[in-house]
């Protein structure tokens, strides 16, 4: 990361999916708790003019972009179909396709984050103890500046996500506080100390 990288952009993590795998349709139960905190929030990027980019698993999907990954997680059996239409994306917004559970591995996005000066990140998506950690853990060896708001992740189970929560928050000094801060401040206005997992 640049010392000259002043920007923040909010990555939205794996809610693109049709959650039709073990444990997906409790993962997708847990996320339609929180997907209208990351709607929330990606409206507040959008109007604030900061990037929102979607960093997706492709399931395998080697021969799919990710417009046909919508399409894919909106038919009309999907599990995820409500999660995906809370969140659609739309053509200001940019994507990222990754292979594995981080989202900086094997991927463009070191390199995207770069070009748009980014220096601060809010990850929200599922699951909280999977992707998101993942994704987290790796943006913070990178020094990025961290937020992953605790009403906007998901997890298998409510136990899994607030342990992982609890590690981001104690080991790595990741904010951790709710969405409901945006009414309160400039977007990506929080700083390390207010690392407090409230």
């Amino acid at each position: 990361m640049s010392s000259q990288a002043t920007n923040c952009a909010l990555l939205i993590i794996d809610m693109i999916s049709d959650f039709n795998f073990e444990g997906g349709t409790d993962l997708a139960a847990n996320a339609r708790r929180v997907v209208g905190n990351m709607a929330r929030l990606k409206e507040r990027f959008q109007t604030d003019g900061k990037p929102v980019v979607f960093v997706n698993d492709n399931y395998g999907r080697w021969d799919a972009n990710f417009a046909d990954l919508v399409s894919w997680a909106r038919r009309g059996d999907s599990i995820g179909r409500d999660i995906v239409d809370a969140l659609l994306p739309t053509g200001r917004d940019l994507f990222v396709l990754k292979p594995r559970h981080s989202g900086f591995y094997q991927t463009p996005l070191p390199s995207l984050l770069e070009s748009l000066e980014v220096g601060k990140l809010v990850i929200v998506g599922v699951a909280g103890d999977s992707c998101v950690l993942n994704t987290a853990m790796d943006a913070h060896m990178r020094k990025f500046e961290l937020w992953v708001p605790n009403d906007a992740v998901a997890s298998i189970t409510t136990e899994r996500n607030e342990r992982a929560l609890g590690h981001l928050c104690e080991s790595v000094q990741v904010h951790t506080g709710p969405v409901a801060e945006i009414d309160r401040r400039a977007v990506c206005a929080w700083k390390h100390e207010d690392k407090k997992n409230d």
